[in-house]
């Protein structure tokens, strides 16, 4: 997450997006971050991604 936060570049934001989504969701999966926290911090990333 943080990685992808810092990163300027798209072309590496775009290649760490689905990883970072799925690490999102597997956690939310059993229960270490709320369901809803991970669509929050998914909505934040997907966010910051389109307007680089």
């Amino acid at each position: 997450m943080k990685a992808l936060r810092n990163t300027t570049d798209k072309e590496a934001a775009l290649v760490l997006l689905p990883k970072v989504t799925a690490m999102l969701d597997k956690l939310a999966k059993v229960n270490i971050i709320h369901k809803n926290k991970a669509g929050n911090l998914k909505s934040s990333i997907q966010l910051h991604v389109n307007s680089l």
